[in-house]
């Protein structure tokens, strides 16, 4: 919708985030998919912990450069941090199966 005062996001992938990146983190979630279908619920939760942390990281190390982008840098940084460990917490928090 256009309208008087209205402008369109500016979008290109020059600064979205890298596709070989992302089907990597992709993989790691199919994985763990596979590991929690299998039983294997702690194993799968760290799975997501480790990723979550590294694109974090990545993201924050990386700055412009990072092969991981979906919104700001501290954006990134903080959920991806966030997410990691919170979910490690719980880890040790809440007995879980294998």
């Amino acid at each position: 919708m256009k309208g008087p005062g209205m402008s369109h996001p500016y979008v290109s992938e020059d600064h979205e985030g890298k596709p070989w990146f992302e089907w990597i983190v992709a993989a790691v979630v199919i994985v763990a998919t596979v590991l929690a279908v299998a039983g294997y619920t702690k194993a799968a939760t760290a799975a997501i912990a480790v990723t979550a942390i590294a694109t974090g990281l990545v993201r924050l190390a990386l700055r412009e450069r990072s092969p991981w982008k979906v919104r700001s840098v501290a954006f990134d940084a903080f959920i991806g941090i966030g997410l990691g460990v919170g979910l490690s917490i719980l880890l040790t928090i809440v007995p879980v199966g294998n």
